[in-house]
């Protein structure tokens, strides 16, 4: 086998990995979206409900590089591009959400948000240790990680919220929690963009 036979198999079983972390990570996503989704508003959550249009959002994602995995990295950058776009508008949405809650003053119920958040931990943290390994690929495998990555860190803070929402009995924690994870999704946005873009720049000479 010449070297560049051997670099090519190695490529092979590289996309074969991730297309197969992918596909666990997609029904994971998939099936937490249905059930937080179910809950988010029964708990008056605006945190619960970004976390849960957020799995469906990660669910689309994962499909859509399924689709085009071992395509152009035109096509693989093209798709990063629009997932970026896509984590940028969901934090707009979030904090659009998070502002008519305030005014509001609506109060989450702390125990369905507890529990929601460590189950939706518990299933990012799965999909993040999946991916892991994949982070430092191109602009659409290193966008698949941000997602996994800014998803558990914002069910950690979803669970200290919580907390704080019984303590306090207002729904400030779950508002600033979900302030965060706007941010969370802007920069991932930003830094997916930008990557996106130096790659088709790099294709286009």
């Amino acid at each position: 086998m010449t070297c560049c036979d051997h670099d090519i198999h190695e490529k092979d079983l590289k996309v074969d990995a991730f297309r197969n972390a992918l596909w666990i990570a997609f029904i994971i996503n998939l099936a937490m979206f249905f059930v937080e989704f179910g809950t988010a508003f029964f708990a008056n959550s605006v945190s619960l409900q970004a976390d849960a249009l957020d799995f469906l959002s990660d669910s689309i994602t994962y499909g859509v590089t399924l689709l085009v995995l071992g395509s152009s990295l035109r096509i693989r950058a093209s798709v990063a591009l629009l997932k970026g776009a896509s984590m940028g508008i969901l934090g707009l949405w979030i904090f659009v959400r998070t502002v008519m809650n305030a005014q509001d003053a609506i109060v989450p119920l702390a125990g369905v948000m507890g529990t929601i958040g460590l189950i939706a931990l518990a299933a990012n943290v799965i999909s993040a240790v999946l991916l892991f390994k994949f982070r430092g690929g191109d602009s659409n495998m290193r966008s698949i990680w941000l997602c996994s990555r800014n998803d558990a860190i914002g069910n950690i803070a979803i669970v200290i919220a919580a907390s704080g929402v019984f303590a306090t009995n207002t729904g400030w924690p779950d508002f600033i929690v979900a302030v965060m994870m706007a941010g969370l999704s802007s920069i991932a946005s930003f830094q997916i963009i930008k990557q996106a873009m130096s790659e088709l720049k790099t294709i286009n000479g």
